[in-house]
């Protein structure tokens, strides 16, 4: 699953086109890296968010094209927010 969609199902981040614009502006890091929005995001990916001062850090335990908003949260572990 893409990067972008995955952000979007997991709900850490909103929208898709919001995920895809921040993985542009050079945002979301997989592993310490840059990723583009196609980056294939795999189970045991560490992937670290921007937003803006703040940061978070979350290991991804699973990857489902679809989820229920109550169980978004358990497709990834956080592991820490600044």
């Amino acid at each position: 699953m893409r990067i972008d969609k995955f952000l979007k199902v997991s709900r850490i981040i909103k929208r898709r086109t919001v995920a895809n614009e921040a993985c542009d502006a050079g945002h979301i890091t997989v592993g310490g890296k840059v990723v583009k929005a196609s980056y294939e995001v795999k189970e045991g990916d560490i992937v670290e968010v921007g937003f803006g001062s703040r940061k978070l850090t979350v290991r991804v335990l699973d990857v489902r094209e679809h989820t229920l908003k109550a169980d978004a949260a358990s497709l990834y572990e956080v592991i820490s927010q600044s």
